[in-house]
């Protein structure tokens, strides 16, 4: 099996506040935006959905049991332009031989960004 794209979909009550939250607050680029489903691109064969629950088949599962593990350049930056965006950012700590912190999207869905 040969794997071109990923896509991780969330399922979201404050689908409007999630969607903002990853367009805004993260600033991904919007790939695809209906009326209940936004697809934001994370890199460049990995994506990131938000679907409104009111209009889906699958209910939210209120951020409980899932962390968005996604690495980047420089965490110094990161988490500063998180903080100022008033994001809310834990301070980052030393795990596992790396920089990290965390942030919660509306949802709850646990953000980790690492380096």
């Amino acid at each position: 099996m040969k794997i071109s794209t990923s896509n991780t979909i969330l399922y979201c009550k404050k689908w409007k506040e999630t969607v903002h939250f990853y367009s805004t607050g993260l600033n991904l680029t919007t790939l695809t935006a209906r009326e209940w489903f936004v697809e934001f691109q994370l890199t460049d064969s990995a994506r990131l959905s938000i679907a409104n629950t009111a209009r889906a088949s699958i209910k939210s599962n209120n951020g409980k049991g899932v962390t968005i593990s996604l690495k980047v350049e420089d965490i110094h930056a990161s988490h500063t332009a998180f903080t100022k965006k008033r994001l809310n950012p834990t301070p980052i700590r030393p795990l596992w031989g790396s920089q990290v912190f965390y942030l919660h999207d509306p949802e709850g869905n646990r953000l980790e960004f690492w380096s």
